[in-house]
């Protein structure tokens, strides 16, 4: 199956949604307000956004990271903060620990969020590894997740919808689209059935997205990359089904981006309608963008165009005032309490025994290697577009002899500045090089570009990235030794903009051992800013 396929998108909105009549006038927002797309310029791809009483949540993509399956709150439909993960360890096999194997663009793909009123439970549901299908529920986004059932099939691009009669059912697949119906606790499967086959003039559709509207049954379906068609079911969840373009090859609000896909719709309080769908925007990602929604007197999807595109801004949806700011994805973490914040996510699962939490962040080797993409316990941050810099204080007086430890620019073409000691001796040096084929194998464990000689026990480390897509774009690395004046270390790194290892570059913190395990760093802050 064609990797492009694996990944979908999607939404999710409140149970039996109310449908305003075609026409109805949207409320008047305060002042004329509006928004900018992207909503969120960070890396959240195959979104599924549903709203709970006056609060909007989305989840998202994560493959390889860990935890996984993000899930974002707001309460406006533009301003969003990460909450928590739906999935709280990768424990689908040694690949995903780094141990023997490696599971990059595996692990957490196009799946599904929904909230059943019925028991207040959010329920997160995805298959791995086309072998099996997951359930997670919980009832506060937050946490804690536990999970509640595997089903031998694999949900593939999964929609979860709660109907109105408080029934589960799934629709999934991809080009042959099927309905599930789960048992009342929704740990088993009661019975499945092929509900549409795409037309071949279409081509490929997949990430399932399934709603009840008005009585209407709706699955919400992506044409990779470039389309997003929907299926409309007047006889019930197993149909038959119409089917309707919504859009194809539509200009995207971003310079240099593709086209909006892989989206779903979401009805505020007020009864306006929303389309969450994101934008291919490499190196950085696929970053979510809003449009608002009007229907056809028959029940049809209309996205809302600005100049025969989707706009760069709209107005503000008209919703009451937040009850509060949200929590900002840029800024300082001081690594405060003795828990990661829900912005951070490891290179596959961690070593627990190896990393600690408390007023300030201990990284200990936890691997033996010359390869950063075997090394375990690498902490990631979402770059944020279009531009921003990742500052790290760096305190490396435990590291030992073999030790390296630093901040990185990570996918499958990476570079990194950190502190390297070797014999009794420690530099600051600047590597590229470090580089993997289609198959995610390493074909390049990294060639030291820059290095100087750093006194002391203490530095600070910077990259600087820039995540427009159109193009390779330049990432930059420096140093300073009193955190005020940074010194520029080695050349421009270019960060590929190829689309296939899907998850767009990262910020890394990581500290791994060449000869042997004990020695250690501690980051005692890290900083994202924008210009």
């Amino acid at each position: 199956m064609d990797r492009r396929r694996a990944l979908a998108a999607g939404a999710g909105l409140v149970t039996g949604a109310f449908l305003p009549l075609a026409g109805t006038p949207r409320t008047a927002t305060a002042a004329a307000a509006t928004y900018t797309n992207p909503v969120v310029w960070q890396d959240f791809a195959d979104i599924d956004i549903i709203r709970v009483g006056a609060t909007y949540y989305a989840s998202a993509s994560t493959m390889h990271y860990s935890p996984g399956a993000p899930v974002l709150r707001s309460y406006d439909l533009v301003n969003w903060e990460i909450a928590g993960h739906s999935v709280p360890v990768l424990d689908f096999g040694a690949k995903y620990d780094l141990n023997g194997a490696r599971g990059y663009v595996r692990g957490i793909w196009a799946s599904s969020l929904a909230y059943r009123p019925s028991n207040r439970t959010f329920y997160w549901l995805g298959q791995i590894d086309f072998a099996r299908t997951y359930v997670y529920t919980a009832t506060a986004v937050e946490g804690p997740w536990n999970r509640l059932t595997t089903i031998s099939t694999p949900y593939y691009d999964a929609g979860l919808l709660v109907d109105t009669d408080d029934t589960l059912y799934v629709a999934y697949g991809n080009t042959n689209i099927s309905v599930a119906q789960l048992s009342p606790d929704g740990r088993s499967q009661v019975r499945t059935q092929q509900v549409f086959t795409t037309p071949s003039s279409v081509g490929t559709l997949e990430g399932s997205r399934f709603y009840k509207i008005n009585g209407q049954y709706y699955i919400f379906l992506t044409r990779p990359a470039n389309g997003q068609y929907i299926l409309k079911s007047s006889s019930g969840p197993f149909g038959p089904y119409t089917m309707r373009q919504v859009l194809l090859d539509l200009r995207g609000p971003i310079p240099g981006g593709g086209v909006p896909h892989q989206g779903g719709l979401v009805q505020t309080q007020g009864g306006a309608w929303y389309y969450m769908a994101f934008v291919d925007a490499y190196p950085g990602g696929r970053m979510p963008a809003l449009a608002p929604v009007t229907w056809t007197a028959d029940g049809w999807p209309v996205v809302q165009l600005v100049n025969g595109a989707w706009g760069t801004s709209y107005p503000s949806p008209a919703v009451p005032a937040p009850p509060r700011q949200v929590t900002p994805m840029t800024g300082v973490d001081t690594f405060d309490g003795t828990s990661l914040k829900p912005r951070w996510e490891w290179n596959h699962n961690p070593d627990n025994t190896k990393w600690s939490v408390d007023n300030g962040l201990t990284l200990r080797t936890a691997t033996v290697t010359n390869d950063l993409y075997w090394a375990r316990n690498t902490l990631t941050h979402r770059i944020q577009g279009p531009t921003s810099t990742a500052t790290v204080q760096l305190d490396f007086s435990a590291m030992r002899d073999g030790d390296r430890a630093g901040l990185a620019l990570l996918r499958d073409s990476s570079a990194w500045i950190g502190v390297r000691r070797d014999a009794g001796v420690t530099r600051v040096a600047m590597v590229n090089g470090l580089t993997m084929d289609g198959n995610w194998n390493t074909t390049g464990t990294g060639t030291e570009a820059a290095s100087a000689p750093v006194p002391g026990g203490r530095l600070w480390l910077r990259a600087s990235a820039d995540i427009r897509p159109g193009s390779a774009r330049p990432g930059t690395f420096s140093y300073s030794t009193d955190g005020t004046n940074f010194t520029r270390l080695g050349p421009s790194f270019s960060m590929g903009n190829d689309w296939r290892f899907f998850m767009g570059y990262r910020f890394a913190l990581f500290n791994y051992a060449t000869q042997a395990l004990g020695g250690s760093v501690r980051v005692q802050r890290f900083e994202l800013s924008t210009p």
